[in-house]
């Protein structure tokens, strides 16, 4: 019966990727705004006003827009990377899932880190629209980007 255990266990962990294990195939992406009252609206259908956090596939892209009276609405991209814990997740996968894991884990984006996060939006007074072009994430968390009018 032991030998059935140990077994089941093993063939489990052959068929489940080490990061969707470790990690999850979801992820929490703060959206910090000033102003308290901006409107935020993302391409996932999540809406909220003032900052909040929303849960996220790893592997879905997505724009946010934030909007308030008498201020400028801004717009940022939000991309997915592969991330040092995915990297070690894939490592997990090489030495106990195999290729099956590693397939899953490609798959459901659980190697994936939603970039940037936190998501920093501060609007300017004034009208009209402006997209945010952040840089990768090699800075600080919580560093504001710098941002670019669109017309």
């Amino acid at each position: 019966m032991k030998s059935i255990v140990v077994s089941a266990a093993l063939v489990s962990l052959a068929l489940t990727g080490c990061a969707s294990i470790t990690r999850g195939v979801k992820e929490d992406v703060k959206i910090e705004v000033t102003p308290a009252n901006a409107n935020i609206q993302t391409t996932t259908g999540h809406t909220c006003k003032g900052s909040c956090t929303i849960k996220i596939p790893r592997k879905e892209e997505f724009t946010v827009t934030a909007s308030a009276p008498g201020y400028q609405t801004e717009i940022i991209d939000v991309k997915t990377r592969v991330s040092g814990g995915g990297v070690a997740g894939m490592a997990g996968n090489a030495i106990i899932g195999g290729v099956i894991g590693i397939a899953i884990d490609s798959a459901n984006g659980a190697s994936l880190n939603h970039d940037p996060n936190p998501v920093i939006l501060q609007l300017e007074r004034g009208s009209g629209s402006k997209k945010v072009f952040p840089e990768p994430s090699k800075k600080p968390e919580g560093k504001t980007v710098e941002s670019i009018p669109v017309s």
